[in-house]
Order: C-alpha cells, then structure tokens, then sequence
C-alpha cells in the first residue's frame, strides 16, 4: 500500500504529513507507554467502525472498514511504520535481485499464528496464489498481476505452478515479478497480500465469518464476531512483536447510523468513532473532540458507462461525453465543502489528488482539468451540445449512494446543483453491503464512489479504469488508456513513466466516465486520554501502539 524500497516514490515531507499519529500531551514518549502499561487505566477501547465489513477475508476485502479490521489482525511480510515507509514485518529481510525482478523474503523465526500453528513462508504462497486463483473471484487479484505468471493463471491461460511465487523452504519466499516495480514492498505490506492458515481456510468455508476460526498472525487475534453489532480483538500472545502492544481489548462496535454513534461518543460509551456527523464537524474539530486526519483518496461519481444498461433512452444519455461533462461542470465543489462537508477536504481539480510527489521533486499533479467552483452557464451550454437544452428530451435518472457516513448531506446539493441546468434526478440509497455488489454488477445509472490509496504513485488511482479493473465501476472500456497503462506499468524509466500515467489522466479528464469531487481527509472522533493511534495515509487505523492513560 505504500512506497518505499527499490525506488523511493514520495518525498519526506509527504510522509511527515500523511504519518499521524494521536498522541496528547507527550504520549509518544517511553516512560509514557510504560506507564500505560503498568498503570491503573483499563487497556480496553471501545471504538466504533460504524458499517459492517463485507468480507473479513484479507483476499477479498475491498473496502476502508474491512482494512482497518484486517491490518490489526493480520500482517504481511512488510508493514508500515510512522512514516509510511515500508519495514520488515513478518519478513528479517528481503534481498532485490540487480534486475529489480526477484524478491527474496526470509521469514523471522519462531513466527507462530494467533492459534499456535507456525507461521511458513507456504501460507504466503498459499494466500497470494489464492488470491490469484480466478475461481476465487478476488476483486482485488489485480493487485497481483506484477508478479510473472499471475495474469495468465487469473485468465486460465496458466497455471498455479507458473506464477513467480515459491516458499522453497518454511523460512523463505522467492518472487519473481513479470516486470520492475518501485512499490512492490509497498504492496506486501497491504491486506492483500497477509498470508493464511491453509489448514483452517480450506476446513472451514464460512472461517472469515467466524471469531474461532478467523486465525490471525498480527498484534491482535479475533475473539467475537457478531455480524452487524460488534467485532472483538484482543492481545495475540502469539505475535512475534507482542511486548509493542499494550492494549488488550479492542471492540469495535457496528453502529451504522452517525448521529446515534456520536450520541454514544459524546455520553462516554465509546472512547473512538469513525464518524462524526456532518453537522457536527465543525464544531467538534473547534473544540478538538474531533481529529481531522489526511488521507490520499478521492470521491467522486460513477457514470454506468458500460453496456450493461435496462434502459436505452438513459444509458444513451450516460454514454455521451458532453452530458457528464455538463453534469461535472454543474457541481461547485467548493461551495459543498464549506457548507457541507466542513473539514477542510480540498476540492477536486483532476482525479488523481494531490500529495504524490514526482521523480522531479514535484507533485504529480500537474494541471487543472476544471474549475473546482463550477460553471452553470458552461454547463447549460455542455447539455445542449450533448441534445440535451435545459434538460429537455432526458429519461429518468438514478443517483445511488449508500446512506451511511452522511452521504445524502452530499448528495442532496449535488441534486440541486443539477436541477439548475435542468436535469432533474431520483435519490436512492441502499445498504452499503449490497451497494458494492449493486455497483460492482453495474446494475445503476450514477453512483457515489470513493478511492483510498493502496500505495504512494498515481498508479493506484489510473489503474482502476483499465477495462478489465474489478474495480472499474464505471465501466470504462477506452483500448488506448489500456495501453498506456499496461506500458506504464513496465516503464523503468520514471519520469517517462510519469509522462505515461499524465497523458492517462489526460484521456480520463478527456472522457469523463467519472465526475472527481474532492481530495479526501477524515475526521474521526478521538478522546484525549486516547494515546498512540496510528492512521496511515491510506485510511488505515493502527492500535498496535495505542493506549488509554487518563480515562476518569
């Protein structure tokens, strides 16, 4: 998920920003962890999550909740630190070849799962290939296709013996990659590529359902899974790390509706959310009972732009450039951050956001695509040429989004903005669980949609709309941007790598199969006797290192 290691892809000054930490007073401090420790505080924290992970199963979360989940419990060869800089994780070492094509992993010693199994350079090989296998339909196997073989065996043109990854002895790993890439550490270190306990997935078909059979290897281990009301972690004895966590409980609760988890927070019951309410940011991040975290990711919109459409009038509607362009251009997105939003998010310009620092020194993003404020005249003029003049001739159409996160607070000025150039659309909300499988089927006309990081290059957000993405909700099918991609992602040279992936952007802003809203941060409520969280750049929360000192 991140970036450190053949080549170095952002600057210092972007991890010192992104790398927070919520450490009051001088938390950070050792005699502070140690007094934690020993204290007389109770090391449990009740945190609330909110939304109900689809899946737990590291190979085929594809979602914030489920990673915040899986990086606590599980770990991969690499990690993170505070820096976001890969490190060691389950790995002593790894040795990169001279070509930059084979890793060579050695496992720690004595590595032991949360039930006691050891820990073997087989179970990475068995979770990475299964991640590949396309019976198992991860939508995330595109996180593979770097390593030689993986797009054959994932498309049945290869086998499982042919992808570059081989456990030759229990303590070693060897990948091959099918060409150079700067951020391949970073990818260990995400949910993707944690290993598994072959024994306990292939006994158990619903294990990731399942607290005793949720076998973990990382700070803490599952002990209660209760579907729609809470997940229980506690301290893993059997970490390799252990001493580093001091918490012994973490519940985090499900409670899916804001304004009732903030009610909770702010009466005591919960020590952490993950949301605060729209309408109490403001005040909250003024009175610092709330933290606004940065984070690289962006919202926008989906268009249906595929063929899988029900109705022919819309999706010719959909499928013409001028229509979601005009629709882009209706939209001031500032206006929604200061009046909506109120957390300091930065209005969206170009799809990849700001914060990714170039083989130049520079960031990557290069040029505003759109004003950020919009242009209803601009817009009226954009329907017209689309055959559309104030809207008239326009089917009905479907805005979908689910409501959790105060997502209809967005979506109900965004509606507005649109009925002034004339184009009137229908709101509609559905669960967030059945939303991704709604939007992933393209069975919609507009979605909501929003995309973190998984590592530092603007690979992780062009990528996504190469035609044969899982995570394409679009449905953009473009064979030149394909290439352009495909090549990029074989270019050693960075900075024409970089002229590669610009150009990409280029064509996307050009088509506009997605309207980008604004560059995203997160504001989470935190109490200060709260010590010692962690949140990555890429949305991820980490308690290894917290504490509670000072809960009265």
């Amino acid at each position: 998920m991140k970036k450190s290691r053949v080549k170095q892809l952002c600057a210092v000054a972007l991890a010192a920003t992104l790398g927070l930490s919520v450490l009051a007073g001088c938390g950070s401090k050792t005699s502070d962890n140690k007094s934690a420790a020993t204290g007389t505080d109770k090391q449990e924290l009740m945190f609330n999550l909110g939304s109900d992970p689809k899946t737990l199963d590291p190979g085929l979360n594809q979602s914030v909740d489920g990673s915040i989940v899986i990086v606590n419990a599980f770990e991969g060869l690499y990690k993170l630190d505070d820096k976001n800089k890969a490190v060691p994780g389950q790995a002593e070492k790894c040795d990169v070849s001279a070509d930059g094509l084979t890793y060579t992993f050695h496992l720690k010693k004595d590595l032991k799962w949360s039930n006691g199994d050891p820990v073997k350079a087989s179970d990475f090989e068995y979770a990475w290939k299964r991640v590949i296998n396309p019976e198992t339909a991860s939508e995330y196997s595109f996180q593979m296709m770097y390593i030689k073989g993986a797009q054959e065996y994932n498309t049945g043109k290869g086998t499982a013996d042919q992808v570059g990854i081989k456990a030759t002895d229990d303590s070693t790993l060897v990948v091959t990659l099918a060409a150079p890439c700067a951020y391949f550490l970073d990818l260990t270190a995400t949910p993707t590529y944690m290993p598994l306990d072959q024994k306990i997935v292939e006994a158990n078909k619903d294990w990731a359902t399942d607290a005793k059979t949720l076998v973990s290897n990382g700070p803490f281990k599952f002990t209660d899974y209760k579907i729609k009301d809470q997940i229980v972690l506690e301290k893993n004895d059997n970490y390799e790390a252990k001493d580093d966590v001091k918490l012994s409980k973490v519940t985090m609760k499900l409670v899916t509706e804001p304004t009732s988890a903030w009610a909770s927070y702010k009466s005591g019951q919960f020590d952490m959310v993950y949301d605060v309410p729209t309408s109490e940011k403001a005040a909250a991040i003024a009175d610092k009972s709330a933290t606004v975290f940065p984070e690289l990711g962006n919202a926008y919109i989906d268009f249906n732009v595929s063929d899988k459409q029900v109705d022919p009038e819309a999706a010719k509607a959909l499928k013409n450039p001028k229509f979601r362009q005009a629709l882009s251009m209706a939209i001031d997105r500032q206006s929604i951050i200061d009046n909506v939003l109120k957390a300091k998010q930065v209005a969206a310009h170009s799809f990849v956001p700001e914060g990714i620092i170039g083989p130049d020194g520079k960031d990557f993003e290069n040029k505003k695509y759109f004003d950020p404020k919009g242009n209803v005249d601009e817009a009226k003029k954009l329907l017209a040429e689309a055959g559309y003049p104030d809207g008239k001739g326009l089917p009905q159409i479907t805005l979908l989004f689910n409501p959790e996160g105060g997502n209809a607070d967005v979506m109900q000025p965004i509606q507005d903005m649109w009925k002034k150039i004339g184009v009137n659309v229908e709101l509609q909300t559905q669960e967030w669980k059945v939303f991704q499988d709604t939007r992933t089927a393209k069975n919609y006309q507009i979605a909501r949609d929003a995309w973190g990081a998984d590592y530092a290059d603007p690979m992780t957000f062009l990528d996504l709309f190469v035609s044969t993405s899982p995570q394409n909700n679009a449905g953009y099918n473009n064979p030149v941007y394909d290439t352009l991609i495909s090549s990029a992602k074989k270019e050693a040279d960075a900075t024409k790598r970089y002229e590669m992936l610009h150009q990409a952007e280029d064509m996307l802003m050009a088509d506009m199969p997605i309207i980008s809203l604004w560059y995203s941060n997160r504001t989470h409520g935190v109490k200060d006797y709260v010590k010692g969280i962690r949140k990555d750049m890429l949305g991820n929360i980490f308690f290894t290192n917290a504490y509670i000192q000072g809960k009265k």
